[in-house]
């Protein structure tokens, strides 16, 4: 009797053990606030067994990287692309997943012909907003009770909180955002709302994009968060200054949400602080450190730099409804390429072959404990 009682609680060990193995992201997290991912094309329709276990066992939030930016999904006048976007919201279907919209209206990835005429010329105001309308009753509108939350528009502020001279801005001034926004409350009244940016945590930035949805709010105009994305470095920006961003748009009165989430382990040339995705760094051993594999004296930065991150949302998780990760892995990662282009950077929480990175894992599974 008392072997078999051992022996009951033996197995009993095991399966726990190994069910807390099988833990994922979000279920680390899954009291504090959505985890989610951004995928590619090939992801959403992807026939890879680790793949899609990956998705389906780590995250409960879904971006796309590119497949619904307007240079993709609506090309031309006339002509739309939805086979990413239908493949995309069905895998939010099937996943239960909090499901995002990226992006309606962003300086980037937008074809000439939404801001031109047949000459060549800047389009009036009132043409610019009949096609803004347009794309965002068509793109919205179809996804209208599948994608909960919409980046409605994207990186339109300076660092010193002024607008970017965009063509957008040229042709309408800062109402552009405004009418967007309108138009995206129409096309799915349900849906929440968002402004995205980078570098968020620089206090001039953050007062120019508070100050403008505090008016928009003020006007009646739906926008429900504000969008911090998460590019980061090991040494940059400070936790305080991440946290006084989080407490900053919580007090104005918008929900958080940590938007692109990465950590880039790699020097950058001091020229490179910018966009150039052209610089001639990547055969450079000092700026490409780790052709064959991230040293473990880095990986250890790595999994510190993410465990005080996450403290400082797990501190805050009452303001901050998502954390998404900008890729699923270092294999697939943007910043291979960001400032500079052939690198092997390592700046998710999964490598190339689609492992979890232990020690991360590690850290991060002791800051909700």
């Amino acid at each position: 009797m008392i072997k078999t009682t051992i022996l009951f609680l033996v197995i009993t060990l095991l399966l726990a053990s190994h069910k807390q193995k099988e833990k994922g992201l979000k279920d680390l997290f899954e009291d504090s606030f959505f985890i989610g991912v951004a995928l590619n094309g090939r992801q959403v329709s992807s026939e890879d067994s680790k793949v899609n276990a990956l998705i389906e066992g780590n995250f409960n939030s879904l971006s796309p990287e590119n497949g619904l930016k307007w240079a993709l999904v609506h090309p031309q006048p006339e002509s739309y692309h939805f086979e990413f976007g239908d493949a995309y919201v069905a895998l939010g279907e099937q996943l239960n997943a909090f499901t995002i919209g990226h992006c309606l209206v962003w300086h980037q990835q937008v074809p000439d012909w939404v801001f031109e005429d047949e000459t060549g010329a800047l389009v009036d105001k009132e043409e610019l907003y009949s096609r803004m309308r347009t794309h965002i009753q068509t793109v919205a509108g179809r996804y209208k009770g599948k994608i909960q939350g919409w980046d409605v528009v994207n990186e339109a502020f300076n660092e010193d909180g002024s607008f970017r001279e965009s063509k957008w801005f040229q042709i309408a001034g800062s109402d552009f955002i405004k009418e967007a926004f309108r138009n995206a409350a129409k096309a799915d009244p349900e849906a929440e709302l968002y402004y995205n940016d980078y570098n968020v945590w620089k206090a001039s930035k953050r007062n120019g994009i508070l100050d403008f949805a505090k008016e928009m709010k003020a006007e009646g105009i739906k926008i429900d968060a504000i969008g911090m994305q998460g590019h980061y470095q090991l040494e940059s920006p400070s936790l305080e200054e991440i946290e006084r961003g989080i407490i900053d748009i919580h007090e104005a009165g918008f929900k958080v949400m940590i938007t692109e989430l990465d950590v880039d382990v790699l020097p950058r040339p001091r020229s490179a602080e910018g966009a150039d995705l052209n610089m001639n760094f990547a055969n450079s051993e000092e700026y490409n450190p780790y052709k064959d594999g991230i040293s473990p004296e880095a990986e250890a930065k790595l999994a510190q730099r993410y465990a005080d991150i996450f403290a400082i949302f797990e501190k805050h998780k009452d303001k901050i409804t998502r954390v998404t990760f900008w890729g699923l892995s270092d294999r697939n990662s943007w910043l291979n390429n960001f400032p500079v282009r052939g690198r092997t950077n390592y700046p998710l929480l999964f490598d190339r072959n689609l492992d979890p990175k232990k020690e991360v894992f590690e850290k991060l599974a002791g800051v909700i404990r």
